[in-house]
């Protein structure tokens, strides 16, 4: 009998689970895993499960930005993690494409609990102040968890083709997809789009070096902020100093250097990057790690005068919005994934 109702409980929530899907503003399913303490939502951009591909996990950038926006007039527009920028039906023709959402970040928000930079704020009359759950659960060792756990679950389903698992990031997307793959042995395909090999604080340091050295502030002031980064990264690494500041988690956390990781990864590894982003100044020296490591296995492109955001920027230093180049940018990596 016991055997009988745990069959049945498992046949229900299955239907259940199928019968129930909740598809957003016609564009996406979004799924809701409960994961310890946690409930993990994630999307799938499509509205049906019809056709067995296999998944294309996208690890969206920094700061707690919804999956989708509602207007005071009910009308719903996607952010989705960045992916608005690409061409999402290229993508969808190979692959089944998936967003997890930040944590402790609802899937929708209202307008009107947003800040300028569209990330979600409980209380709009603080715009600068995120959800305090939202800070304790910013950091690296959480997103890769809560990915798993949305692989784990995606293995699991008849629509998904696990021959091939491709997970690729932007920015802070891309230390979470290169410790996923670090981590995971299921990953076939590792796409690494603006990152920093070697962390976050050192973007901080690099920042005040080229304004010293560019006039715009003195040498003195230069050294006094790149000492106030040392002294924010001392901090990071002492536990009670994080107990006090649950900021300095992602500090510690996300300044990780990502090139010791990614020269353990064995698989097909992909990075893109602009010529004018600070943020990845450094990638240029990371083919000099794999020559002499005689890896073999990173595909390296460098795409030149765009910024962070592959927006192109003129000889001036101002960044054009008109002219984007994000869906070349990961048309070019999604051809290389089916090669």
């Amino acid at each position: 009998m016991r055997i009988f109702l745990i069959l049945l409980f498992v046949l229900t929530a299955t239907f259940t689970w199928s019968q129930n899907r909740n598809i957003i503003n016609n564009q996406a399913i979004h799924f809701s895993l409960k994961h310890k303490n946690d409930t993990i939502d994630f999307v799938l951009i499509d509205t049906k499960t019809d056709v067995k591909k296999p998944i294309f996990l996208f690890c969206q950038g920094s700061l707690p930005l919804p999956l989708f926006v509602q207007t005071a007039n009910d009308d719903i527009w996607m952010i989705g993690g960045g992916i608005t920028n690409f061409d999402i039906e290229i993508i969808k023709k190979s692959y089944h494409l998936i967003i997890i959402s930040m944590p402790k970040t609802p899937v929708i928000v209202n307008e009107k609990n947003l800040n300028k930079s569209y990330c979600y704020i409980p209380n709009p009359n603080e715009p600068d102040e995120f959800d305090l759950n939202y800070v304790k659960s910013d950091y690296l060792e959480n997103y890769e968890n809560r990915a798993n756990s949305v692989l784990k679950f995606l293995r699991k389903q008849k629509w998904v083709d696990n021959s091939k698992l491709v997970v690729a990031g932007h920015s802070q997307g891309s230390k979470v997809a290169t410790v996923i793959a670090l981590n995971n042995k299921k990953v076939t395909h590792l796409g690494l789009f603006s990152a920093n090999p070697f962390g976050r604080i050192d973007q901080s340091i690099r920042f005040y070096r080229k304004q010293a050295e560019s006039n715009q502030i003195t040498w003195q002031e230069a050294d006094k902020a790149i000492e106030r980064q040392y002294e924010l990264f001392r901090k990071s690494h002492d536990d009670k100093k994080v107990k006090e500041d649950c900021n300095l988690l992602a500090w510690k956390s996300f300044s990780r250097p990502l090139i010791n990781d990614w020269l353990k990864i064995e698989i097909p590894t992909y990075l893109a990057f602009g010529t004018s982003d600070i943020a990845s100044d450094l990638c240029d020296l990371v083919p000099l790690f794999y020559i002499q490591n005689a890896k073999t296995n990173l595909t390296f492109k460098r795409y030149l005068n765009v910024e962070h955001n592959f927006f192109e920027v003129d000889q001036q230093g101002k960044v054009n919005y008109e002219k984007e180049n994000w869906p070349l940018v990961m048309n070019d990596f999604i051809e290389w994934t089916l090669r």
